[in-house]
């Protein structure tokens, strides 16, 4: 199987959503380990535990981001999560019941996430930038407010 590195193209420039996206190659990565260990399933299982619970906790974080910044295709991008989540959760259904899925499950988490974030994502990242922006001005303004208030 192959590692995923992490490059500069999958930086959205949010930068708690790509510490996020890094933890899921982190898991991916673990994957990968497992695949060429000493085929332990109790370690198996923790990675594919860990990988499913992190992305869907992901998930949430970023939908609630965009939520939070009116992005107009949020529909839409929840639909791809749970889809995405749907097909994870079949390959831990399959683990459970026995069956060896770690490469099948590396090679759909390991393609599905770069494509997913060099698309779907970079399309969300303009409106929560600017969310993001407005949160802050907002903020440095009601600190110049208060200080201006306090300092006198």
């Amino acid at each position: 199987m192959a590692r995923l590195h992490w490059t500069t193209d999958l930086n959205t420039g949010i930068d708690v959503i790509d510490k996020q996206h890094r933890k899921i190659v982190d898991y991916i990565n673990e994957l990968d380990d497992v695949i060429g260990g000493d085929g332990n399933r109790d370690r198996v299982a923790l990675v594919i535990h860990g990988l499913v619970g992190y992305t869907t906790s992901h998930f949430q974080f970023e939908e609630s981001m965009q939520e939070e910044a009116a992005y107009p295709y949020l529909k839409m991008h929840k639909k791809l999560h749970e889809r995405f989540v749907k097909r994870v959760g079949e390959f831990q259904g399959r683990f459970q019941l026995g069956e060896d899925v770690c490469e099948e499950l590396h090679n759909l988490v390991y393609n599905w996430l770069y494509v997913h974030i060099n698309s779907e994502d970079m399309d969300y990242v303009p409106s929560i930038q600017s969310n993001l922006s407005h949160q802050q001005d907002h903020t440095e303004k009601e600190k110049s407010f208060f200080g201006s208030f306090f300092n006198k």
